[in-house]
């Protein structure tokens, strides 16, 4: 469901950004945030680079869309939605969007932290019985990725369930189950480790604080005030059409397949979600910028924990790579990119119907890095390689991680 970021976890020594600090970094910055007028010249600049990435990737299709204000609008399709019939990758497709999940996941709890209903510093015990070191983990530690949890994704027999059998549902405990079975592998606090086991224990929270399921929760509380009407959490494998047939090698077989049907139920809190990308355009700005929470929170989920890569942070279930605020997302089959860079008031989304990476590299970073090169060379997106390629006998973690 995403590809293993190539970061080492900042330790105990280091600290938090604070919100001001990054206001303060992101203000020293803009003066060399110049954003270009997006011209036929420069279009024609993306273009280029763009398919280059498909051919150097072997992408089968991608949509982009780059905007900012009194600076014209990039969108642009590329390339096949369905290798079998040759239709034509489109910008309104709908799109499996997988760690991008996160971020709606995280917004919920973040509300109701604004509701006063859930606190960041309660223990996940207060709200799910039988987590290792539960007593210690806060809700600000899932979000951050910092609880030392194994993330269930790594986990050879979830990987064997998943893969025998595509079609079947997953229960949030079976996946809690993968790994709980696994010792911890940090103490909370101490070092970031992208888990998606992080997600589904927040899931969970939404689910008992918020009174109701989380896809109900999400629709009613995230998705409606924020005004996106074709963005679904799905409860079952069902993908509203018309959509993008996606490919991958996460298989038992190793040979590339057509994922598109997949049950998602696997990734449910930290990746299950659909969208496309006029939705996906309209949330990079609401969920970098605040829109739904109140400024203290808002605040806090800007707090990011440095990695070993100068200019990159997690923060809470959203990433500051070079200044682009967003998250990336992936499962089998699909890819996504949706990043903000305030500086310029910027939006840069990018859905692609292929997982599988080039030289360990996901293609959405690819696209991100190729684009923001261009446009913005002081602010280049960009996650490096895992200094070791994943285990075939895992898929890689979600989105940044």
């Amino acid at each position: 469901m995403g590809t293993a970021v190539a970061t080492e976890p900042p330790g105990p020594a280091q600290f938090v950004t604070s919100s001001a600090q990054v206001q303060q970094a992101h203000q020293a910055q803009q003066a060399q945030t110049e954003f270009p007028e997006l011209t036929p010249a420069v279009a024609a600049k993306l273009d280029t680079a763009i398919r280059d990435v498909m051919r150097d990737g072997d992408v089968p299709g991608v949509v982009v869309a780059l905007s900012a204000p009194d600076k014209g609008t990039y969108i642009r399709s590329f390339g096949e939605a369905d290798t079998a019939t040759g239709a034509a990758m489109s910008p309104g497709l709908f799109m499996r969007i997988g760690s991008e999940t996160k971020t709606f996941t995280v917004t919920a709890v973040l509300e109701l932290v604004d509701e006063g209903k859930v606190g960041l510093d309660d223990p996940i015990s207060d709200y799910v019985d039988g987590v290792p070191n539960g007593d210690k983990i806060t809700l600000r530690d899932l979000a951050a990725m910092r609880s030392g949890l194994f993330n269930y994704t790594g986990d050879e027999d979830f990987y064997k369930a998943l893969t025998s059998d595509p079609d079947r549902p997953f229960t949030p405990q079976q996946l809690l189950d993968y790994s709980f079975k696994h010792p911890v592998e940090f103490q909370p606090g101490e070092e970031f480790q992208y888990s998606n086991t992080n997600t589904i224990l927040l899931g969970l929270v939404v689910e008992k604080a918020g009174g109701m399921p989380l896809h109900e929760y999400i629709q009613k509380n995230v998705l409606e005030p924020a005004g996106l009407r074709h963005t679904t959490f799905p409860t079952d494998a069902a993908f509203p059409r018309p959509h993008a047939h996606g490919y991958t090698e996460q298989t038992a077989s190793g040979d590339v397949e057509d994922a598109t049907d997949w049950n998602p139920s696997w990734g449910w809190a930290a990746g299950a979600m659909i969208s496309n990308l006029q939705d996906m355009r309209s949330w990079a700005e609401t969920v970098a910028t605040g829109t739904l929470l109140t400024a203290e929170t808002q605040a806090e989920r800007l707090k990011v924990y440095p990695s070993s890569t100068s200019g990159d942070g997690y923060g809470l279930g959203i990433f500051d790579i070079q200044g682009w605020i967003g998250h990336n997302g992936s499962l089998p089959g699909y890819q996504s990119l949706t990043i903000y860079l305030p500086e310029a008031q910027a939006t840069l989304v990018v859905l692609l119907n292929t997982d599988i990476t080039k030289d360990g590299v996901a293609p959405s970073t690819l696209f991100g890095k190729a684009v923001t090169g261009i446009v913005t060379p002081d602010h280049v997106y960009d996650i490096p390689a895992p200094a070791a390629p994943p285990s075939p006998e895992s898929p890689p973690s979600p989105g940044y991680g």
